[in-house]
């Protein structure tokens, strides 16, 4: 970076307290300042963190380069619309919108004021994550867990746009085929919302991935499998490891006394530098919008893994999903 950038957040709940301790610790960024609706305890994380404290969001971005806006979903569209209409360079966290229109919009919103637009799909920063290119080439099954307990903070969003997405847009990228089929099931345990869900997808390449997404299980369970025709290969989000199972031979010797068979595999730790994925994602979004970096997920994409979301959800919801 070749100037100090100056940096804010909007929204400073859970998720955004983790951007306003990420912004600190990027060299040549300066964290301006915070809002939330909620003065109290913005002005204690703004006191905390020794930055400013702004009542109205619209103030800061007359300071500001680029803006994290973590606020609830609702307010997304509305938020991310007057802040790149000001050229502030934004990262939204997911979902971006609660519709694709409006998603599109607000890239075009972007194009038009010369602002950057990403949206927070953090586990792409993930140091396994990023490793996958390099051992994933043809995948034929993909297998998702990602569960979690209850936490109530996430009852207005259905557990596919709290969780899910993040899985949908990993596997989108991975297969890179359009997705041919889709079976759903969900179920309501905790809120009005599904908590819990299951999706199949059927890709046009043959892939097959099954996803499940869960907020009512009493244990965290972040993975990705994928079998290969010669490789079996492990992810853990949580501990950015990725683990490649591979048969090394098979013989079977015929004696006069008894039939012997071997079968041996081995596995393989891949190499995977870990790093505060939320920092790494702030960083290419400040490369990208103060530094002229490409992008290294495309416009396309970032919609393309919210209309799969948004299609699992209107299945699920045209099944009437169970009542647990």
């Amino acid at each position: 970076m070749n100037k100090e950038v100056k940096a804010g957040v909007i929204g400073v709940g859970h998720m955004g307290q983790y951007h306003v301790g990420a912004y600190s610790e990027i060299t040549g960024v300066k964290l301006v300042g915070l809002t939330d609706i909620d003065v109290d305890k913005a002005s204690l994380v703004a006191e905390k963190y020794r930055t400013k404290f702004f009542p109205d969001f619209r103030k800061m971005l007359e300071n500001i380069d680029v803006v994290s806006i973590a606020v609830p979903t609702a307010k997304h569209y509305e938020i991310a619309k007057v802040c790149l209409e000001a050229g502030v360079h934004c990262l939204v966290e997911k979902p971006i919108c609660e519709d694709l229109e409006s998603a599109k919009e607000l890239f075009e919103v972007a194009e038009k004021n010369g602002a950057t637009l990403h949206v927070g799909h953090v586990e792409r920063f993930n140091g396994a994550v990023q490793q996958l290119s390099k051992v994933v080439k043809n995948p034929i099954l993909i297998e998702s867990r990602r569960l979690s307990p209850f936490d109530p903070r996430v009852k207005n969003d259905s557990v596919v746009l709290d969780l899910m997405i993040h899985d949908i847009d990993i596997i989108l990228n991975i297969v890179n085929s359009p997705v041919a089929s889709m079976n759903v099931l969900g179920s309501s345990v905790f809120t009005e919302k599904e908590d819990v869900v299951n999706v199949q997808l059927q890709f046009e390449n043959g892939c097959m991935a099954s996803i499940i997404a869960s907020r009512a299980t009493q244990e965290k369970i972040r993975t990705l499998a994928v079998t290969q025709a010669e490789e079996y290969i492990v992810l853990d989000y949580t501990n950015q490891d990725i683990l490649v199972h591979r048969m090394a031979s098979s013989q079977s010797e015929l004696t006069r006394k008894e039939l012997r068979y071997t079968q041996e595999s081995f596995i393989e730790r891949i190499f995977v530098h870990r790093d505060n994925p939320l920092k790494l994602q702030l960083e290419h979004l400040i490369g990208c919008g103060t530094n002229g970096d490409t992008r290294n997920i495309s416009v396309e994409n970032e919609l393309k893994s919210l209309k799969v979301a948004l299609q699992v959800l209107e299945k699920l919801r045209s099944s009437k999903p169970v009542k647990a």
